[in-house]
This record gives C-alpha cells, sequence and structure tokens, in this order.
C-alpha cells in the first residue's frame, strides 16, 4: 500500500496555476465527487493576519478557481469559532471574503449550524474520554471536504497540518479540553472523517511557512512550496520531513500509521511534481517550541488532571475565562505590536506579501450574533 502526495515549487506569478497543477496531479477529482457537496475547511489560527499562521488569500482562490473551473457547484466555505478567535472577523483580516464572494462561495461559520450526534464505528483512543457525546456538523454528512492549513510547527503537536485542521471542524469550542490527549483525539477524528465523508482531500500552503512556537507566534519562513494528497496522514508526513522532523516519531502521525487510517512512512509515500531526491534533501530545519501560554496550559492540565475538582473548577467553570484573558492579552496585546509586527514588516517586502497587499479585505462584515457556545 502507497499513498501519493503531490509537492510543487511555486512562485508569486505562477500560484493560482499551480494549485490547479498540484491538485490535478493529487487526482484530487477521484476523491472528490461532483455528486456531493464539497465543504472547504479554512484554517483560522489566529483572528488577526499573521503570516503562515491562517489559510493565505492566494490558497483560497487557487482551490476554488479550481473546483470551478472544473465544474464543481454544490461548495461552501467553513470555519468554526474557538475561544481565542472569531470566524467573521478573521474571514475579513485574513482577506478570504472578497475571494469567496469572486467563486460564488458561501461562508459559513460552524456556530451557527446544527449539530447532530455520531456514533462511531472505529474505536476511539480518547474521544469517549473526554467528551460526554460525540457530535459534528449535520452539514458534513454525506459530503467531501476539502482542507486548507500551512505548514507550521504546533507547540502541542510539533507540527499542525490536515489532521489538525479538521480539530477546527469537527469539535465545538469546548476543543481545549481534548489538549490532554491532543494526538489520540486527532487520528480519532480521522478515523470519524473517513465515515462521514465522501471524500477527503488536502492541499498545504508551503509559501510561507512558520517555524518555532506556533501555530501563532511563529517566525516566517519562505519555504515556496505547495502540496495537495487525498491521504491526511501522508501529506502531513511529508510536511513535517520538509520541515526538519521524522514523521513517524510524532505521535499522532504514527498513530494514524499504525491504525491503517493512512500512510506516515515516507518510504511508501509516492513523491509527485517534484523530484525524489530533491525531497529527500530537503529540510528546513525547522524547531518546535512551545509559547508562554501553551507551555502553562500543558503544565496545569498535566498538573490538575487527576486532582478532578481542581481540574473541574480551573477548567470547566468562569475561572477558565482568566486563561482566555491571558492567552489574548499576551498574543494580541503583547506580542502582536510587537514582535509580530516586526515580522509582518519583514513580510511585506517579500513576493509573497506583495501578492498578500494586491489581495483586498473587502468592506467589513455585517454579521448575525455568533451563536455564544459554552467554552467549559
Amino acid at each position: 500500500m502507497s499513498s501519493k502526495v503531490s509537492i510543487l515549487k511555486t512562485s508569486q506569478e505562477t500560484i493560482l496555476d499551480d494549485y490547479k497543477e498540484l491538485m490535478h496531479l493529487a487526482d484530487y477529482n477521484k476523491h472528490v465527487s461532483k455528486n456531493y457537496p464539497t465543504t472547504i475547511k479554512i484554517n483560522l489560527s489566529w483572528t488577526l493576519f499573521y503570516p503562515a499562521c491562517s489559510t493565505p488569500p492566494w490558497q483560497l482562490d487557487g482551490v476554488l478557481k479550481t473546483l470551478r473551473e472544473d465544474g464543481y457547484e454544490n461548495i461552501v466555505g467553513v470555519e468554526n469559532q474557538t475561544v481565542v478567535t472569531h470566524p467573521w472577523k478573521g474571514a475579513y483580516y485574513n482577506k478570504w471574503l472578497p475571494i469567496l464572494e469572486k467563486h460564488n462561495v458561501d461562508f459559513q461559520p460552524l456556530t451557527d449550524v446544527n449539530w447532530v450526534k455520531h456514533e462511531p464505528k472505529a474505536e476511539m483512543l480518547a474521544m469517549h474520554d473526554i467528551f460526554d457525546e460525540i457530535i459534528v456538523p449535520e452539514m458534513f454528512l454525506d459530503t467531501n471536504v476539502i482542507h486548507l492549513p500551512t505548514v507550521k510547527t504546533h507547540g502541542h503537536t510539533t507540527t499542525t497540518g490536515s489532521m489538525k485542521n479538521a480539530f477546527g471542524g469537527l469539535i465545538p469550542k469546548h476543543r481545549h479540553h481534548a489538549h490532554k490527549k491532543i494526538h489520540e483525539v486527532l487520528v480519532d477524528l480521522l478515523a470519524i472523517q473517513q465515515e462521514i465523508h465522501k471524500g477527503i482531500f488536502a492541499t498545504m500552503d508551503g509559501c510561507i511557512c512558520g517555524n518555532g512556537a506556533g501555530p501563532r507566534t511563529m517566525v516566517p519562513f519562505a519555504g515556496n512550496v505547495i502540496l495537495g494528497s487525498d491521504d491526511q496522514v501522508a501529506i502531513d508526513a511529508v510536511a513535517a520531513k520538509m520541515m526538519g522532523f521524522e514523521p513517524m516519531d510524532i505521535d499522532y502521525i504514527r498513530l494514524a500509521h499504525d491504525r491503517g487510517l493512512g500512510i506516515g512512512d515516507i518510504d511508501q509515500i509516492d513523491i509527485v511534481g517534484l523530484d525524489r531526491s530533491e525531497f529527500e534533501d530537503m529540510n528546513f530545519g525547522f524547531e518546535a517550541s512551545k509559547s508562554p501560554i501553551i507551555k502553562w496550559d500543558q503544565r496545569i492540565r498535566k498538573n490538575t488532571a487527576n486532582i478532578k475538582w481542581l481540574h473541574s473548577l480551573l477548567f470547566r467553570s468562569p475561572i477558565f475565562r482568566s486563561f482566555i484573558f491571558a492567552s489574548e492579552t499576551y498574543h494580541d496585546r503583547i506580542w502582536y505590536p510587537t514582535v509580530g509586527k516586526k515580522h509582518i514588516q519583514d513580510f511585506m517586502q517579500t513576493e509573497w506579501g506583495q501578492l498578500f497587499d494586491k489581495y483586498g479585505n473587502g468592506p467589513y462584515p455585517t454579521y448575525p450574533d455568533i451563536n455564544n457556545w459554552d467554552p467549559y
């Protein structure tokens, strides 16, 4: 058994055409049927724009342009709310809304859709231990899903990609509880995806990658590559290898591979679009680190895990709002206007920054009140 991952080197001038070639090299139309609706699961890791953090506008543009040119009709773009992100504001700051409008695709926050109970056929490694019930968006049932992650590191999972992107689509706002067993949860979610979706595909944007304390406070790195695959384990493994990690040393990749949900062993993955030897020589030299917020989140969760009353008090009561406030303060009011601002200024001088500047935000959106999900 083997899987295929397409990789292309790309540039500002060719990026939209390259996304079309990338998707066709990976035979996406064999895995994403026109007979079913297609959900585009966009990636929002920060409401504010920061390079490599969330789906860049050219990735969304290239994928939707390809789908429309290939005759796909029933398409919707979705993203969820977290305790620190807002889908409509994120769509504005990351310049998605004019692109969605250009391609006649609606944007649907998952806070305002119907969620239904799902009984997985696959054995769950962690979901039943963490959540009272497993629920999924009803609109996901019997649809295709295309994930749009970026190539970046993550303080909780070393790397993050397509499998982690499903995290935002399949668990409501209280998904932070899953951080206790995050690798196992990602594997569970992939098994659930394979049960509820008719087809799964991903493109991963590495034009500008993120190194360090991801998924937000990273150092941008010009990778100038894009990836595509129907195998969510394989595309994450290939991206991890590019970043400089051994994929099978990353728990979520190894666990998914061992459970037959995809291929995590690089030797069993077919690389197309890029010479194999060139891929093997790629090493961005990334190192995953933890922001102070993730470091303290992990420390507090671990140290209180066996003290149920204290753990519940901290994470399932209004006290948890103090953690949300601390995260917003550190990320949005301290790091972003200082360290982040300098990285953004440097990014804007690159060809990718110039391309980002060519996209518009559009008018600030008017939207119905976002359903205030209970984060506890």
